[in-house]
This record gives structure tokens, sequence and C-alpha cells, in this order.
């Protein structure tokens, strides 16, 4: 659902990310991770048609994002890692703002909106401005515009960042759902539990490059990981050895 291929971007001299290929299955989900910089955010901006890569394609259900942006985007849903929204609107007006991007408007957005805001336990601030909203609550309103037009695939950049258990909890149960109903998610996360217990599949990418990919027991088998966890596994791949090195002499 989901296919990136020979993707770079780069800035002046800079190379941010450096000829990814990945391919995201249509009914998974799929984490991607990697320590600060690596080139986590940039990728996913590009598969979201925020950025435009410097080299390289992304495939949306078969639909080029640079070429076909539109139908690309129709099938995308975009959840930053940071909410940005229009403070002087309600919750209810961004949200059927966010639908009409997609040609979506009348009755049956109305319906979306009031079931999203009940979902988020937003009804009550429906036509409240959003300036009045904490952060967790734009969160989950930024959440709620991602999902306002049906996407078949959602793209999320640090989905927990400001959400409280509740409201987190939620979340993995709806990204449960929608895999199970046959929608794809790509998310990213620093939160490695998050993604050893939510996702089939994971890409580890460190300095703009993959440098594993694959189910838990893939990884494991690729670098002779034994049993190791997640965290380990990680640290190993991204040169975490300091961290490692400190956790093994706080576990005695």
């Amino acid at each position: 659902m989901i296919q990136i291929h020979d993707l770079t971007k780069k800035y002046g001299s800079f190379t941010a990310v450096d000829h990814v290929t990945l391919a995201v299955p249509r009914g998974s989900l799929y984490g991607f991770l990697g320590p600060n910089g690596a080139g986590k955010t940039t990728t996913l901006r590009m598969i979201a048609g925020i950025l435009r890569p410097t080299t390289g394609r992304v495939l949306i259900g078969g639909d080029d994002v640079v070429l076909k942006p539109l139908q690309a985007k129709m099938r995308l849903g975009f959840i930053p890692d940071r909410p940005f929204v229009y403070d002087k609107l309600t919750g209810a007006e961004f949200l059927r703002f966010v639908a009409g991007l997609y040609g979506q408007e009348g009755m049956v957005v109305d319906r979306r909106v009031d079931e999203l805001l009940d979902v988020f336990e937003l009804a009550t601030w429906k036509n409240e401005l959003i300036e009045s909203y904490s952060h967790g609550m734009r969160q989950k309103l930024i959440i709620s515009s991602a999902l306002i037009h049906r996407p078949e695939v959602i793209v999320v950049d640090e989905p927990m960042v400001g959400l409280d258990p509740r409201a987190a909890r939620l979340l993995k149960d709806l990204f449960r759902g929608f895999v199970q109903r046959g929608g794809t998610v790509l998310m990213s996360t620093h939160t490695l539990e998050i993604a050893e217990a939510l996702c089939d599949q994971m890409a580890i990418i460190q300095g703009g490059r993959i440098v594993a990919h694959g189910a838990m027991a893939d990884l494991r088998k690729q670098h002779d990981a034994g049993d190791l966890g997640l965290e380990d596994l990680f640290l190993r791949l991204t040169g975490g050895t300091a961290a490692m090195e400190l956790k093994q002499v706080l576990e005695g």
C-alpha cells in the first residue's frame, strides 16, 4: 500500500534521507524507528507530500505522491508530531474545513464530525474555539482530522505525544481496528515498548539509511540477536553502546 523507491532528500551538501527503499503492505501496522536526527520525520513528510524528494518515488496505493498528488493524498491521513490547527475555528469548524479539502461536505460530514468528536471525548467542546483547547485536546483533534475522509493509509509521527493514558489506549485500539479492516498504518515512535507491542513489522533508520527491517523475529535472526528485546536491538543497531553499557551496570 505504501511503496518507497530509492527516496533521497538533500539540503545543500547534507543528506537527510539517503536512498531509502521500503514496502509497507496493506493491512499492516508498520513501525518506523530511529534516534533523533535519523531522518524519520523527513521521510514521513515526503510520504505525506509535504516535502518534495530530491530523488526517488513514493507510491500510495499505486499513486505517485509527486505525479498524482491529489489522488495519493485522498488515500492518506497524516498525523504530525505537533498539532497545527486554526485557533479561531471551533473544533467542528476545523473538521468540516479539513473534510472540504477532500471535497466532502453536507450531512455525511456532519455525522462524521460528531462521531469523531464523540470517540475522542471532545463532543462537549464541539463549538468552542480551538484556542481554548489543551495540548492533548489539540492532538486528539488533529488525529480526528486525519480520519475525517476515511483514508486507506494513516501515516503518524509520534502519535502518543500529549495524550493521557486513556486517549493513548484509545488510539492503540483504533489503529488495531483500522488494520484489521484492511487499512495500513506507518507509525514513527520513540516509545519502543509501543512499537514492539503493536507493530507487525518495523524498519530502523540511522543516518538517513535503513539499517534493518522486518518482523521482530526476522530482526533478531538477521542480526544474530538471540532473544534480545527491541530496545537492546535498537541500541545495538543505532550505535547506542554507551546506553547499553549503562543499562547493564544498573541491572547489575
